[in-house]
């Protein structure tokens, strides 16, 4: 985060209203006046930046610095992530695989086939690139089989999100490990004991609670081309074909965190030059451009499909990304306004003098932090650096009530994704919806996420210290 200069000091009641006003005409611009979501976060993060005593001369660097570090992030992964899917889809790879899950699992079953596929994926990849590589698959189901896309999607979305948020090696809980002193392995382990129910709860069940009572059809975002063009492009490759280049992208960033964890236990040379070239590939952007690659050659060049054609494809599938793309970096735009302005950490220094348990208090932080200021892994290792002093060295603790504190700490800052939260844009642009419909399916099923995750490392915290 660059320098910043503030033109005043504001309290943390001062600083909460600013935000809590700031997401208001948010919406209100949104939903009421119609305005381009884009554009009102522009809007709304300049004014929420001045209101809050962020300089003039500083005020387009703060913006800069949170649009560009969210694309940094998003931009490869949500294109190179477009493409591929729009590979599957043409081809009938996509259908090849939706026939397979179908003829295992069965029509009525297809959300758990494809939560369960998503559980599997999402191990190591994060949250946004799991998401992109399944949606050709989501949007196929969906379109067979018929009914909400939500009884398809929203298993395999909370499925991603409870991976990433509760499980190493995704860095939100890898960090609040490192910052509380926990045994990474056994925050994987508990990790998972928690991610698994609470996908079940708030992915699985919820979504086929409100799949039936919130209709939101198939978006076009990888609809069919009638183009004469692309035709001759759809050859239904083996389904083989299809899992290798859906497993390849994970193979590759699995090998990149294998070798991380390998690197940090002394079992490998982290720093020479054949392991550093080995987690250069399995980084997430890499190991899906080798994937994109890899798709060209098995659907398209391998069949003697025409470069043009294929250079066609690859094109079409930006076009409908650049929405997503630019409204998810005005999100985090906004987000980042709200953490230069200090707003999570007036909040955070606040709560924390408030004499809760320290795990209670750790979710409320990390919950409220998320709240104020968008991003789950800020929320989440801004707790754990506030909960640091009292966990970290406390003979009171033991090694598992700490990974329970932990990953109360993750529970907490999975709450409430709203409109400061560049994840809740790209689901609402990815699944078609509009903000109000987003609000009142993808927030809410984060907010139980985060509070069926906190019940259950209750339970862990509970069941560790009666023993």
């Amino acid at each position: 985060m660059t320098e910043i200069e503030l033109n005043w000091t504001l309290s943390a009641p001062a600083l909460l209203g600013i935000a809590a006003a700031a997401i208001a005409v948010l919406l209100i611009l949104i939903i009421r006046f119609r305005l381009h979501a884009f554009i009102a976060l522009v809007v709304v993060s300049v004014l929420t930046a001045l209101a809050a005593g962020i300089s003039p001369g500083d005020l387009v660097p703060v913006m800069y610095d949170g649009f560009g570090s969210t694309l940094a992030s998003v931009a490869l992964l949500v294109g190179l992530g477009a493409m591929l899917g729009r590979m599957l889809e043409l081809s009938g790879g996509a259908q090849v695989l939706t026939d397979a899950l179908i003829r295992a699992f069965g029509e009525k079953r297809a959300p758990l086939a494809l939560g369960l596929t998503s559980l599997l994926f999402g191990f190591p990849i994060f949250f946004d690139a799991g998401l992109v590589v399944m949606l050709p698959i989501i949007f196929t189901v969906a379109k067979r089989l018929g009914g909400s896309l939500l009884l398809y999607a929203m298993p395999s979305a909370i499925a991603f999100s409870a991976m990433h948020i509760f499980v190493p090696p995704h860095p939100g809980p890898v960090a609040a490990s490192g910052l509380l002193g926990a045994n990474v392995g056994l925050v994987l382990i508990c990790g998972l004991i928690i991610a698994v129910p609470t996908w079940y709860l708030c992915g699985y069940l919820f979504g086929l609670f409100i799949g039936k009572r919130i209709n939101v059809p198939v978006p076009s975002l990888l609809a069919h081309d009638p183009a004469e063009e692309f035709a001759d492009f759809r050859s239904s490759p083996k389904l083989s074909t299809v899992l290798v280049l859906l497993a390849l992208p994970l193979v590759l960033i699995f090998l990149n965190t294998g070798l991380n964890f390998a690197g940090e236990a002394g079992w490998v040379d982290a720093e020479s030059t054949l392991i550093t070239s080995l987690r250069m590939l399995g980084e997430t952007p890499i190991a899906l451009l080798i994937t994109v690659l890899a798709a060209m050659w098995l659907l398209g060049w391998r069949k003697k499909k025409g470069s043009s054609m294929v250079e066609n494809i690859v094109d079409s599938a930006l076009s409908p990304v650049c929405s997503i793309i630019l409204i998810t970096g005005a999100g985090g735009m906004f987000g980042g306004v709200l953490r230069a302005s200090g707003i999570g950490d007036s909040i955070a220094d606040s709560l924390a003098t408030l004499g809760l348990p320290v795990i209670v208090a750790g979710f409320v932080i990390a919950a409220i932090v998320r709240i104020a200021q968008g991003s789950a892994t800020v929320a989440l290792t801004t707790a754990a650096a506030l909960m640091q002093p009292v966990v970290v060295g406390n003979p009171d603790f033991s090694s598992l009530q700490v990974v329970a504190i932990v990953l109360s700490l993750a529970a907490g800052s999975v709450v409430a994704s709203h409109v400061n939260d560049s994840g809740f844009w790209l689901v609402s642009r990815f699944f078609g919806m509009d903000t109000k419909t987003t609000l009142k399916t993808w927030t809410v099923a984060q907010t139980i996420q985060g509070l069926v995750g906190f019940a259950l490392s209750l339970a862990l915290y509970g069941v560790v210290s009666a023993f």
